[in-house]
């Protein structure tokens, strides 16, 4: 008998979260049944959100430290490698900057506040600051000593120390590889305990949404068009305007000719949703077709589809703040370059897992104090929005690794005339 994937359970439990809370939601809130079930949802629901929190720190912090150290296996190749991680961050940075100016433009979700959600709307702390108070606040949660970061769940300040823990492993070379060894063994130990608590995926989501179903009305269904909207027009503006921009302007191609090129590609990473699945595609469409050097796409690609992650950051940065505006809860500008800083390095720091957006998510939520619970209302619509996103995330990669060519080639140009000069 064939396995059901776990794709399929997860998408049995919405459907079967989504039944069960609109039948409870048809009973009276005082019966025996609909407490009963309320709170056996809840159980489940809470425990599996736990069992995220738990591995949530040290996932992130292995996956960061060892995709960084990794780079050191490179280092013939500064100038790639330089430029790669230059573009990598300013085509993010361009990503999550037009994810948030739409939802704060949009502002899906305003005016509906979830019930299921009152207690964390009292609790959550929005006080204003001015601007020298905020960058001394920031810099303070950002360099902490590492353990306390750790043991109080710090998100910000586990990601810093974990990137320059990674430069430094870069810088020293050889003399710690044993370091690395022992991060890349605690950073699969990581990945197996995932796995074990996706198991429970389906069970725990499906809690999730029996709670939101039996709670809310029906109102939720037309914000969350309103969402989806946002976040696949923004997406598309990016893919379609964005970064074909920024590749003529570098490069001279034009969207065109990089389109026709990369189309297998696009259609690939559409249909499957992962970006790691698309590599094999990829790499022959910017080899074959766009004519990319083998050293730089083989560097390039392969780094991009753990670390470049444009549609991911965009969608992380809208779906933080409409679930601030589900709460009712108006984040400041401090707060929400907090959630462009936590979804770039989220996005960045995504081990390339079936579940890795789900576990980014509770990062970036939870970095500005929002609850974790509220992947729950994300969740039926993750799917559709994923394929998007994927296909942008793998466009980013390629134009990447058409935009370091020529900046290399430039730079080789440049140093042969000064060495000729000299």
């Amino acid at each position: 008998m064939k396995k059901i994937s776990l794709n399929t359970q997860i998408l049995w439990g919405v459907f079967a979260g989504l039944f069960l809370g609109l039948g409870l939601s048809l009973l009276d809130e005082e019966s025996v049944i609909f407490r009963a079930g309320l709170y056996g949802a809840e159980l489940l629901g809470t425990l599996f959100i736990d069992l995220l929190k738990m591995v949530l720190i040290p996932l992130v912090f292995t996956s960061i430290a060892v995709g960084v150290a990794n780079l050191r296996a490179h280092q013939q190749m500064h100038k790639v490698w330089k430029a790669t991680l230059g573009f990598f961050l300013f085509s993010m940075a361009l990503a999550i900057l037009l994810g948030l100016t739409a939802a704060n433009i949009v502002r899906p979700g305003e005016g509906l506040q979830l019930a299921m959600f009152q207690d964390d709307m009292q609790n959550f702390q929005a006080g204003q600051m001015p601007l020298t108070e905020f960058v001394a606040q920031l810099l303070h949660s950002l360099f902490q000593n590492p353990m306390t970061a750790l043991a109080q769940g710090n998100v910000l300040a586990v990601v810093v120390f974990a990137l320059l823990l990674g430069i430094a492993m870069v810088v020293g070379g050889e003399r710690y590889a044993n370091i690395l060894i022992l991060l890349q063994e605690l950073l699969e130990l990581m990945l197996m305990l995932v796995g074990w608590i996706m198991r429970l995926a389906p069970l725990g989501i499906m809690g999730l949404l029996v709670k939101l179903a039996a709670t809310q009305d029906v109102t939720l269904l037309a914000t969350l068009v309103e969402f989806i909207a946002v976040v696949i027009g923004a997406t598309l503006l990016h893919g379609m305007v964005v970064l074909p921009l920024i590749l003529y302007l570098v490069t001279g191609m034009t969207p065109f000719k990089f389109w026709r090129g990369a189309r297998e590609a696009l259609l690939t990473a559409f249909a499957t949703s992962s970006s790691s699945a698309t590599l094999p595609v990829t790499l022959r469409c910017v080899e074959q077709h766009l004519h990319v050097k083998r050293d730089i796409a083989g560097f390039v690609i392969p780094l991009g589809a753990t670390l470049n992650m444009d549609g991911t950051a965009l969608y992380e940065a809208v779906a933080a703040l409409f679930v601030a505006n589900l709460i009712g809860i108006e984040l400041n500008l401090a707060q929400q370059m907090i959630v462009f800083l936590t979804a770039m390095l989220a996005a960045m720091g995504a081990p390339g897992i079936p579940s890795a957006g789900m576990v980014t998510m509770v990062v970036v939520l939870q970095s500005v104090g929002l609850p974790a619970e509220a992947i729950a209302i994300l969740l039926p619509v993750d799917r559709l929005l994923d394929t998007f996103r994927t296909a942008v995330n793998v466009e980013g990669d390629m134009v990447g690794s058409l935009v370091v060519q020529k900046w290399v080639r430039k730079e080789s140009i440049r140093g042969s005339r000064s060495d000729s000069e000299g």
